[in-house]
């Protein structure tokens, strides 16, 4: 069966609860959209309110304070904020990423080895049974491997331990200042071979929440080797259904999930910075149009705040005095301005009541946009 870009787009708009808000609780919001990027500790807020019906921003507070819904450097090596139930799996799928990349180079540059990292692992995990500051943590490191060793053993151990983040108080939770707590429920991380079992359900959660997905994007999406997804994907070959993308790509697809017909309307959205739509694909034309690919996904990987239209990538945007300004990479119709304007209502009314100011410290790349169709969208009156 052929799936054209379009169903695509659709599939992802779908399963991402973009097509319409969901009246739903914030953990199983979390939960079906699977992993929200919390890079910024604003984003998830703005994810969630892009998705579920009357979002209130202290439902997710107090789930990040339960760990219900929990904190962690997971998929692509970065923070995300997932369900509780499923970072034990998506942390040891991760294994072999997170070994390699924090137990390498500059971990050995501070005369250390993964050996010494497994053996300070089940004392640094005892000791953040409680909540400790980043101080605490070096503090505690520099007792161990000495000051020499203390910068490169807190750059590898505070991505490779099973670690949350713990809330920090602030307008999103998590301040400036991160704390972290042991996360308890995985075991001591230990080698850098795959855990097929973990892997498994990583993609299967995955295929849930951004499928259809070729090889390709199962590994962009974790920053995973392909040679073990295929193996998880030649063991779940009857259980999966494969379908032919638009330039011939082999895609998987769970049986029987959501596949929006092609000329289901798509809302205007103003989508958080990083949003998971955004980084998901190897091929990320099903919502960003390849033009604007370096436009919005900047040099150092910084992915800019974007206007969705018709379900693709059609601006940027960002708060200012008295609303949110819009650039708009092409023109848009009026009726779709109407929608954007309504939408910017809403944000500066979530914004307005925690940070007025966020993503402030991106200002300078709007510098260095190309020239748009810019509009100030208005604020809560």
């Amino acid at each position: 069966m052929k799936i054209t870009a379009r169903e695509l787009n659709r599939a992802t708009l779908g399963r991402q609860l973009l097509l319409e808000r969901r009246p739903l609780a914030v953990t199983e919001g979390v939960r079906r959209i699977v992993a929200l990027q919390a890079q910024h500790p604003g984003s998830p807020y703005v994810a969630l309110w892009n998705r579920l019906a009357d979002f209130e921003p202290d439902a997710l507070d107090g789930a990040l304070l339960r760990r219900e819904v929990v904190k962690a450097t997971l998929m692509r090596i970065t923070l995300h904020a997932v369900h509780a139930e499923d970072c034990p799996a998506f942390r040891k799928a991760m294994q072999p990423t997170l070994y390699a990349s924090r137990l390498g180079s500059r971990f050995a540059d501070g005369g250390l080895t993964p050996a010494d990292a497994h053996a300070l692992l089940p004392d640094l995990l005892s000791f953040a049974q409680v909540p400790r500051t980043a101080a605490e943590m070096r503090a505690w490191l520099e007792r161990r491997v000495g000051p020499d060793a203390r910068e490169a053993a807190w750059w590898g151990l505070r991505g490779y331990a099973p670690l949350h983040h713990h809330p920090t108080g602030g307008p999103w939770s998590f301040g400036d200042r991160p704390s972290y707590v042991a996360a308890g429920t995985e075991p001591v991380p230990d080698g850098r071979e795959d855990v097929p079992a973990a892997l498994r359900h990583l993609l299967l959660r995955y295929l849930a929440g951004f499928g259809p997905a070729s090889v390709a994007d199962m590994a962009q999406f974790a920053m995973v080797r392909r040679t073990p997804i295929r193996q998880v994907l030649r063991e779940l070959d009857d259980t999966l259904e494969r379908l032919e993308g638009p330039d011939g790509t082999v895609l998987f697809d769970l049986p029987g999930a959501l596949r929006p017909a092609a000329e289901t309307p798509a809302p205007a959205r103003l989508m958080a910075m990083w949003d998971s739509i955004l980084l998901a694909y190897a091929d990320r034309s099903r919502v960003i149009p390849p033009e604007y690919r370096r436009v919005v996904t900047r040099v150092n990987g910084d992915v800019l705040p974007t206007l969705l239209v018709d379900g693709r990538v059609a601006g940027v945007w960002r708060p200012v005095d008295g609303g949110i300004e819009a650039t708009a990479f092409h023109d848009l119709p009026a009726r779709v301005w109407e929608e954007l304007a309504e939408e910017s209502r809403s944000l500066h009314a979530l914004l307005t009541a925690r940070d007025p100011a966020l993503y402030r410290r991106y200002a300078h790349w709007w510098a260095k946009l190309p020239s748009g169709r810019t509009r100030l969208l208005p604020g809560a009156g």
